[in-house]
């Protein structure tokens, strides 16, 4: 497929075609028909609205206007507009949810998705703690 410089997509899953197993790509891709397997790997994704997918998502970043039945993981930022809908798990550093989106799972927003969000939180928590006299023992 051509495509020129500055379109959305290098890589297209049409609205009439079905994709199944694993995919990973280097590049942008655009689904707006159906994909379901094991993996998928882009660094741009976008969901078309009638996209739908069913699998674990890894990205840079990822847009989506369709439904997603998996979690994603971006290393960037997710934007979900407002025909989105989502059942699993995101973690990215930017999450931007429009009104309208439809989204059932946990979210983890962090810069270092590395270490759990739980452990940096309660770390923070800790630091220069101060522990009134009187429940200090003697």
């Amino acid at each position: 497929m051509a495509v020129k410089s500055g379109d959305i997509a290098s890589n297209v899953i049409g609205e009439n075609s079905y994709f199944t197993g694993t995919f990973i790509i280097n590049g942008s891709l655009r689904i707006d028909g159906r994909f379901e397997g094991k993996y998928l790997q882009a660094e741009q994704l976008y969901v078309g609205r009638s996209g739908k997918i069913r699998t674990n998502i890894n990205a840079v970043s990822v847009i989506v206007e369709g439904l997603i039945v998996g979690n994603i993981n971006a290393t960037s930022r997710v934007l979900l507009m407002p025909t989105a809908k989502i059942l699993g798990d995101i973690k990215t550093p930017e999450l931007i949810i429009q009104n309208g989106v439809i989204l059932e799972g946990r979210c983890t927003i962090s810069n270092d998705l590395k270490s759990s969000a739980k452990d940096l939180i309660s770390v923070e928590y800790e630091k220069n703690k101060i522990i009134p006299e009187e429940f200090l023992e003697k």
